[in-house]
């Protein structure tokens, strides 16, 4: 019976709880001092101008169009192109707030008719801070 006893006393074991808790703390500090930058997912090539009036906008919500026209509300993608869909899209996303800045970002080759029809539902839900991105023809390296 003794032998039973001394074979238990041996046993190694590894108390994990405080190695969790250590973790678990280093966890929520990386997450707490990350910075959340907003960068875009979508690459658009902004069309370019010689000057341009830079604004800074805190609160505006981003209208991307790329390439093809397909329409992004602060990157999420708006499903079906139609004005309707992306009124839709617009108005659940923005809610009340009428009077917050909209920032329209479309790429240089995107069909004229996709910014006219993001513009129209934009004016037709009532939007009147709208800013076009453009990028400066001589940082773009003309």
């Amino acid at each position: 019976m003794r032998i039973a006893a001394a074979r238990r006393e041996d046993d190694f074991e590894i108390n994990v709880i405080s190695l969790i808790d250590v973790l678990l703390t280093l966890l929520m500090f990386f997450v707490l001092t990350t910075t959340f930058v907003q960068n875009s997912r979508m690459q658009v090539s902004l069309p370019q101008a010689e000057s341009s009036e830079q604004t800074e906008q805190r609160d505006a919500f981003v209208v991307l169009i790329d390439r093809d026209g397909r329409y992004y509300i602060d990157n999420n993608e708006v499903l079906n192109p139609g004005l309707d869909s992306l009124k839709e899209a617009i108005s659940r996303f923005a809610g009340d707030d009428r009077s917050r800045a909209v920032v329209l970002r479309a790429d240089a080759m995107t069909p004229h008719q996709a910014v006219v029809t993001a513009m129209d539902a934009l004016g037709q839900l009532g939007f009147t801070r709208l800013s076009i991105a453009i990028a400066q023809a001589s940082a773009a390296g003309k």
